[in-house]
């Protein structure tokens, strides 16, 4: 049986730090940090690339670009907590380099709150247009690419955009600003030792959107 990547121990350091989001206490909590959150996630991260080359070899598991920081960057915020209180590691599309707006997908570990997501966030103006041109022009490829999942709504616009029909059957697609899918996990399948196969089952399931969005903006997949 295949060793956990992650334990209950995982989450209660980002429910302490959560308390406790200060300089002195990280320190003194480091090498915790580092046994319990970082190197699990390099495994995890280097093991991920087996599962997510067989959907597509432009797809990079990488521990240097895959996995976040937990530090904050506080230069500009009025927050000034040094910390983040989750886990985040990216899974895009090569051709995007270091893009967090790539197309790819993205695992969030969060006590109360952890998902697996695919497809790309906030794409910039051309690359947004590129999508909503495919989209407009192969309907079918697209409801066949979204068909049983769950598309967030969070980041639309109110009106139809410009240069798109307000009556177009897809109109509130074309509003999205970004097209992501997100499926929940608990923290029990995260710890589980069959965690690898649920996230690989969820990144296939999701495969036919993120390879729509690729190749809608040129990329190979």
């Amino acid at each position: 049986m295949p060793q956990p990547y992650f334990t209950p121990e995982t989450f209660d350091f980002l429910v302490r730090l959560k308390r406790n989001n200060r300089r002195e206490w990280f320190l003194k909590n480091k090498p915790r940090y580092e046994a319990v959150i970082k190197e699990p996630c390099i495994r995890f991260v280097c093991e991920a690339a087996e599962p997510l080359l067989q959907l597509s070899p432009y797809l990079r598991s990488d521990p240097k670009s895959s996995l976040f920081r937990i530090y904050r960057d506080i230069r500009f915020s009025s927050d000034k907590r040094p910390y983040k209180t989750h886990v985040g590691m990216q899974f895009s599309h090569g051709g995007g380099g270091k893009d967090v707006h790539a197309p790819g997908y993205y695992l969030h570990l969060e006590p109360g709150g952890c998902f697996v997501c695919g497809g790309i966030w906030q794409p910039d103006r051309l690359a947004l247009l590129r999508i909503r041109e495919a989209i407009a022009a192969k309907p079918d490829s697209w409801k066949a690419a979204v068909r049983g999942l769950a598309l967030s709504d969070e980041d639309k616009l109110s009106r139809p955009p410009r240069g798109f029909p307000g009556d177009h059957p897809l109109v509130e697609d074309l509003k999205r600003k970004s097209f992501i899918a997100l499926i929940d996990l608990n923290e029990k399948q995260i710890c589980g030792s069959g965690f690898m196969k649920e996230f690989a089952g969820s990144t296939r399931k999701m495969a036919p959107l993120v390879e729509f969005l690729a190749k809608a903006i040129g990329m190979k997949w």
